[in-house]
């Protein structure tokens, strides 16, 4: 049976369908000893006639055999042509891709990425999950990862932007203009709870002379804002946590540059060596434009 093609189960089912080797032949662009070598090729795979022939111009008649063959050959003929439409549909960017990010970019860039997959390619299946660890995050099965730093191991990557640190302060708090890290020091800060990415800042604080006496630490980023405005303390914070906030032009605000700037490096990673599927190749060509779109605006 390994020797079965569906060339031949093709021959055979246009061979049923039209009564005839000649007209099979005609109906698929062959030539009538084309189609008898291809028939003759197939019994000599299953061992037996699959039609017989009357001769002259009476249609053949398929055997019990036949009926056998071609009953499964119709259904592994289908099974082919799924075959290839799917493989036509996964070239053309609708196949499934599994897409591993964190909050900041689920919120600025995965929107794009998705809402443009999604009318490129109204047939895809895109599965998006946040990354569970941060400090040590793995690729795994996902096709894409969005994180912020280099991920060790086999991995390529491409860097999307240098998102800065700004202080948020009360409105009289600094002059205008960049602050030193160094004013800091001591200084009342309101502060998200000490996760991963937190640690790091404060970390890169220290290393610049500065470690602000924290009063009050809270994963909202509205009421970090709120205690800013309270008058208990300032806040560092990412540029792209402030992006298209209120904070820009609330009186009781005022928003500075640091010197020297915290900043964090967004990667876009995917695993080294493994054949990238075209939806994936164009999930990160748009992410790509879309961070630099946000760069323009920071």
């Amino acid at each position: 049976m390994a020797d079965v093609e569906l060339r031949h189960l093709r021959t055979m089912a246009a061979i049923a369908e039209e009564g005839t080797f000649g007209r099979a032949a005609g109906r698929l662009g062959y030539t009538q000893s084309s189609v008898s070598q291809q028939i003759a090729a197939l019994e000599k795979a299953v061992g037996g006639a699959v039609f017989d022939r009357p001769g002259g111009p009476r249609p053949v008649r398929i055997t019990p055999l036949g009926e056998v063959v071609l009953a499964h050959g119709r259904d592994l003929l289908t099974r082919a042509e799924a075959l290839a439409d799917a493989v036509d549909r996964f070239r053309a960017g609708n196949g499934r891709i599994d897409i591993g990010t964190f909050q900041a970019v689920s919120k600025l860039i995965l929107p794009t990425v998705v809402r443009r997959l999604l009318d490129e390619h109204p047939g895809c299946d895109i599965r998006l999950s946040e990354v569970g660890r941060p400090e040590d995050p793995e690729i795994g099965d996902l096709d894409l990862l969005f994180h912020y730093g280099r991920i060790e191991g086999d991995v390529e990557h491409v860097e999307l932007l240098d998102e800065p640190y700004l202080l948020v302060a009360g409105a009289s708090a600094f002059p205008d203009g960049p602050v030193q890290v160094k004013l800091l020091d001591d200084a009342p800060m309101v502060a998200w709870p000490p996760t991963y990415h937190q640690r790091w800042l404060e970390r890169a604080l220290a290393s610049h002379g500065a470690r602000p006496r924290i009063v009050f630490r809270t994963a909202g980023h509205e009421t970090i804002l709120s205690m800013v405005r309270a008058g208990i303390g300032s806040a560092v914070v990412p540029w792209l946590a402030l992006h298209g906030s209120d904070a820009w032009s609330d009186d009781m605000l005022s928003i500075h540059q640091l010197r020297p700037s915290p900043a964090t490096t967004w990667y876009l990673c995917w695993p080294a060596g493994r054949t990238q599927s075209p939806l994936a190749a164009r999930a990160i060509d748009i992410a790509v434009e879309t961070a630099n779109e946000l760069i323009d605006q920071m």
